[in-house]
């Protein structure tokens, strides 16, 4: 809670983007009512491994990250280039990254339902932050709830090799 009494809510680059990894507070500011202003990755990392840990079969938590994947716009075919393409995974998978007013964003895409849902959360979990705090929350949190421990060695590596692009296009944009 902000010391305003803020409502919390995880804007999305994409309006279409699902509810996976946030949802709004309930708090209001007392003189003007409320008030949107961004969750903390601290904040979505609770909120994310309390949603994940209510699923007690690992093949469901799978599913949630899928069915987050399915309910994401897809990349356009025009971003779906070498240039977007993250490396290291079987499947396609392509990362577009945007700053914009001092935050990081990210949209994702893939042919393989697994990693475009886990890409999606990963997406959506770093989008609308600060390249710094991108940098100091490394997704290794995950494997609490044993999402990552069910993935393939494949699907692991590839999810690495987003979390380093994404990693470092935050480190990029640190002044």
């Amino acid at each position: 809670m902000s010391e305003s009494g803020n409502v919390r809510q995880n804007r999305c680059l994409s309006p279409s983007l699902s509810p996976c990894v946030h949802a709004a507070a309930t708090l209001t500011d007392s003189e003007t009512g409320p008030i949107a202003t961004p969750m903390t990755l601290a904040e979505k990392k609770q909120q994310l491994l309390a949603k994940l840990a209510q699923i007690k079969d690992p093949h469901e938590r799978i599913v949630y990250a899928v069915e987050c994947g399915r309910r994401q716009a897809p990349l356009e075919d025009s971003l779906k280039t070498d240039e977007h393409r993250v490396e290291g995974c079987l499947a396609r998978l392509w990362l577009v990254a945007v700053f914009e007013d001092g935050k990081c964003h990210f949209r994702t895409d893939s042919d393989s339902a697994i990693m475009k849902g886990m890409a999606a959360l990963l997406c959506e979990f770093y989008s609308g932050q600060t390249p710094d705090e991108i940098v100091a929350t490394d997704p290794s949190f995950l494997a609490q709830v044993g999402i990552t421990q069910h993935l393939t060695p494949n699907r692991r590596n590839g999810l690495s090799r987003l979390w380093e692009k994404i990693r470092d296009y935050a480190a990029s944009r640190i002044k």
